[in-house]
């Protein structure tokens, strides 16, 4: 780290700087001392300043990199007099700078550290929530007038006797097996390396079509999205979510069947999970977990839910870090012909820290599953897979 960045913060940024230790630190040197020397240069102060960094900070966990730097404590204490003293309205415009700060702030080698400021309190409880619009309908287009000329039984047609016309028609056409609704969630499971998967039991087929349609749900049917090129793991809408409710299915032994809250206006989406012989129904209740959202019905079983950062709220959305994919929007429907999960699950791994991750198979790049609180984690497993 450059002594001639460290010169240009103030007194107060520098000694923070220099008396917390973050141990060592994988960013680039270079990146760092750039970063030190724009906030040592004034550059983020007043009101258009931190509009500036506001949306800097949009696609960042962290300023350099995917892990805490210097440059991150230097920007922190030199905006903490600012911040500190703005009204508690103003950090509601910055979301992404509130987001930001707060999470440094919080940081366990910050607040170990002895000349650490005083946390600023952002409120977020009393942070005025998202409008939540649903996406418009589309209209239905008009048939061209040659389809319409097409359907229209001509004259010869009329003439010709009623068994070449059965024969001509073919046998009744068969209603194709009731599917999964679109857009149900299922959750992130971290299963053991080595453990097998289980199968679900199979319903019957007498009511077994009623009773898939009753866990679906009577959900619309989510605006359809642009999913052309290869599939990327930030094309998965992942989100938070609460299980709200929780019974073993009625017809097998091995389900639970959930209600979980993952912050939509429609209310709790159903769930069914095969992990009554690995988590007791207890500790299934009122838990946070973290819900693939665009997932279609599955039939995967895991060992451990993974757990969202601690002060996550159903709704919270969870991403990957990384400037490719924390700023991409995800597919509002996962198109199943397409295997886009199939495709980049192998990928999801946990790593010595516990911490989730995907691993990008070209680059061998560690891009960990975040929220703007933190990173999720397994509760024990490392190494292990995620479905």
């Amino acid at each position: 780290m450059s002594t001639v960045a460290l010169e240009k913060l103030s007194p107060k940024a520098k000694e923070i700087v220099d008396k917390t230790s973050l141990g060592t630190t994988s960013s680039s040197e270079g990146e760092i001392n750039k970063w030190i020397e724009r906030v040592g240069s004034g550059e983020f102060e007043g009101e258009n300043g931190l509009n500036t960094l506001d949306t800097e900070l949009r696609s960042r966990t962290y300023l350099v990199a995917n892990s805490v730097s210097p440059a991150d404590l230097a920007l922190y204490a030199t905006l903490h007099p600012t911040l500190s003293s703005l009204p508690t309205q103003t950090h509601y415009t910055r979301p992404s700078l509130t987001r930001y700060i707060d999470h440094i702030q919080n940081l366990p080698a910050l607040r170990a550290s002895t000349v650490a400021p005083q946390l600023i309190d952002f409120k977020l409880d009393e942070a005025p929530k998202p409008e939540r619009k649903a996406p418009p309908a589309k209209e239905k287009k008009p048939k061209a007038e040659g389809a319409q000329s097409a359907a229209t039984t001509t004259g010869e047609d009329k003439k010709k006797p009623k068994e070449d016309k059965k024969k001509e028609k073919g046998p009744a056409p068969v209603d194709p097996p009731a599917a999964t609704a679109p857009g149900d969630a299922s959750f992130a499971e971290a299963a053991a390396p080595g453990s097998k998967k289980e199968k679900a039991p199979k319903e019957s087929k007498k009511g077994g079509d009623k009773k898939e349609k009753a866990a679906a749900g009577d959900k619309k049917p989510a605006a359809a999205a642009a999913d052309s090129g290869d599939p990327v793991p930030s094309m998965i809408d992942l989100r938070v979510g609460k299980i709200v409710h929780v019974e073993k299915h009625p017809d097998a032994d091995g389900l639970y069947v959930e209600q979980i809250d993952i912050g939509e206006p429609e209310g709790p989406r159903t769930v069914v999970s095969g992990l009554v012989n690995y988590i007791p129904i207890e500790q299934m209740r009122d838990r946070l977990l973290i819900a693939v959202a665009t997932h279609k019905d599955g039939k995967d079983h895991g060992i451990e839910i993974v757990n969202p950062p601690e002060g996550s709220k159903p709704g919270d959305r969870v991403y990957f870090e990384g400037e490719r994919f924390a700023g991409a929007q995800p597919l509002s429907q996962l198109n199943p012909k397409k295997k886009i999960f199939e495709t980049v699950q192998p990928g999801f791994t946990t790593l010595e820290s516990r911490e989730c991750a995907w691993v990008d198979p070209v680059t061998k790049s560690v891009h960990r599953i975040v929220s703007e609180r933190g990173v999720c984690a397994a509760p024990s497993f490392v190494g292990a897979s995620l479905s």
